[in-house]
């Protein structure tokens, strides 16, 4: 590393920049957090120059940077190490001077937290005390009391005695000591924190959005290790939340071993870069959450190649601005999709790519429009499921017509339509189809690109709308899925509302809801109610063109 004086050099004298420079030819011993000798010297030149005065050390007693300062504050520069590990801090610690017998400020201990310093010392000459002072702060693990960090009790450097070795041994293995007791998580993949970002009109529903929020991280294989809720009077143009808020995240994150934070609300290309710079963390929004899913998901060409086309759409327009947050755009949790390599050329040939995808798309709507001729010909009638995701189709599917579709208890676990034949009672076949499933503020380019799958639905003669009804927000997820209907132009459908899931509520509201809705009621898992639903689509489907209402 080439030796440099970092920070306020403006204005030194010659004599102090060599003093300066002199100091990179220290090196202590690695239990030992800093020599009085050395103190007394930082402390005589920041006297000297009106200036604060810092060192990184590192753990091998090494002097990695020289920092000058102002009167009242110092500025540490980006930092070439980085933390190995979750139970690892950065490897460093920061000693520098104050002027004005002040012990450790609240920019120390925001340094402390963002950069996750071994640990941050200042050194101070306080009224009534021989010599140098040192006070030292530490982060500490997850703890009852609610504390993020604690001091050491300030002291004269000539009667500190401290085992660094020791200490920051201790210290790491007591985060791992406290992670594994209150959180009994896997040491491979993802840990994330999910933050949570209330603004107005949703207060309500808060805690429906946390809960859904959990299922998609589930359903993309990341352990969830705990929430946070921000009510923000207005969002954050740089970091969506306030900068203090984002430093108790990260303080969050060190206690509990997270390495990722997933945003319910869209960031811009701006904002994951902004606050990756400052967490040093993966950053990712709602919307590349569900892109990740869907990447995962995807087995068959058609559904891989729509879920390119939605990723590249949404890149898109991010090409603008070339920063390290498109690795996390494009290539999601787990590196799906066209990945990082693709996130590096110019925008057209995105365009290329995007416009050969659409082409394959179109030729394999050409072997789906043929297909859906067929069952047209044949004059069979067809319903399809529909609902919002994780409701049951695929459980539906495989009662009804004696299936074995994997079934999965995650959001979106079908992204291919599933055609099955089903009879009625008196040997009559039905084609029933699986599609997937919907959710609330779907991100338009997943919708784009599966539109050529949402296509079935144009010939189904009959939608079988599948509800959750253990879902506390069941309701809005009608609304949801309706609105979804609605902007395929599919509003002049029959529909039929089933609610499902029956075997986990109290049964005592169904009937209301049933006859606010025209609905059935079934448990798909229990089997139950099954002929009831079973004479409710024989009967939709002779009542001929008359569209069966979702609402009185």
């Amino acid at each position: 590393m080439p030796i440099e004086i970092y920070g306020n050099t403006q204005g030194l004298k010659s004599l102090i920049k060599r003093r300066l420079t002199n100091l990179y030819g220290k090196r202590l011993e690695p239990s030992v957090i800093i020599t009085a000798d050395l103190a007394r010297q930082i402390m005589d030149i920041s006297k000297e120059t009106s200036r604060q005065i810092g060192l990184i050390i590192n753990r091998r007693g090494g002097i990695e940077y020289v920092i000058v300062g102002d009167n009242h504050r110092i500025e540490i520069p980006p930092l070439s190490t980085e933390r190995t590990g979750r139970a690892r801090f950065r490897g460093v610690r920061f000693v520098h001077t104050h002027l004005k017998g002040e012990l450790l400020s609240r920019e120390d201990l925001a340094d402390l937290a963002l950069l996750q310093l071994d640990l941050v010392a200042c050194i101070t000459e306080m009224r009534g005390e021989r010599g140098e002072t040192i006070h030292v702060g530490y982060l500490v693990p997850e703890n009852r009391g609610g504390r993020t960090w604690d001091f050491m009790e300030p002291v004269p450097v000539s009667e500190f005695h401290v085992d660094f070795t020791e200490f920051i041994t201790e210290l790491e293995n007591e985060f791992v000591r406290e992670r594994g007791r209150f959180y009994a998580t896997k040491e491979t993949g993802d840990r994330c924190i999910v933050v949570s970002v209330v603004l107005p009109g949703r207060e309500k529903h808060v805690d429906d959005y946390t809960a859904e929020m959990k299922d998609l991280c589930y359903s993309a294989g990341i352990t969830v290790i705990d929430t946070v809720v921000q009510r923000p009077k207005e969002l954050h143009p740089r970091y969506l939340i306030g900068r203090g808020k984002i430093e108790e995240i990260v303080i969050k994150c060190q206690q509990l071993g997270a390495d990722l934070l997933v945003f319910d609300e869209e960031l811009t290309p701006g904002q994951i870069k902004n606050i990756s710079g400052i967490t040093e963390l993966k950053v990712i929004d709602r919307n590349q959450l569900i892109l990740d899913i869907f990447a995962g998901r995807a087995n068959t060409t058609e559904s891989r190649i729509q879920v390119e086309l939605a990723q590249l759409r949404y890149i898109m327009p991010r090409l603008t601005e070339k920063s390290t947050a498109f690795s996390r755009l494009m290539g999601g949790i787990g590196g799906r999709g066209p990945g990082e390599q693709k996130l590096e050329v110019d925008r057209r040939r995105v365009r290329d790519r995007i416009s050969f995808l659409e082409r394959r798309l179109k030729q394999i709507r050409k072997v789906r429009d043929k297909k859906r001729q067929r069952r047209r010909a044949s004059l069979i009638p067809i319903v399809s499921i529909v609902g919002y995701t994780n409701s049951g189709k695929s459980t539906l599917l495989n009662l009804l017509t004696k299936s074995k579709v994997e079934v999965e208890d995650k959001p979106f676990s079908t992204l291919n339509p599933t055609t099955r034949i089903m009879k009625y009672p008196e040997r009559k076949k039905i084609i029933l189809t699986d599609t997937v499933g919907f959710i609330t503020h779907l991100p338009e380019v997943l919708l784009r690109a599966f539109m050529a799958t949402l296509e079935e639905l144009e010939d189904a003669h009959l939608l079988l709308h599948l509800v959750d009804i253990s879902a506390p927000d069941f309701e809005d997820r009608i609304e949801s899925v309706e609105g979804v209907i609605n902007s395929l132009g599919l509003s002049h459908k029959k529909r039929l509302i089933v609610f499902n899931k029956i075997d986990k509520v109290d049964r005592t509201f169904i009937p209301n809801v049933e006859r606010r809705y025209n609905a059935v009621s079934i448990s798909a898992s229990k089997k139950e109610g099954i002929d009831p639903l079973v004479a409710a689509v024989e009967e939709a489907l002779e009542a001929g063109n008359n569209v069966i209402s979702t609402a009185n």
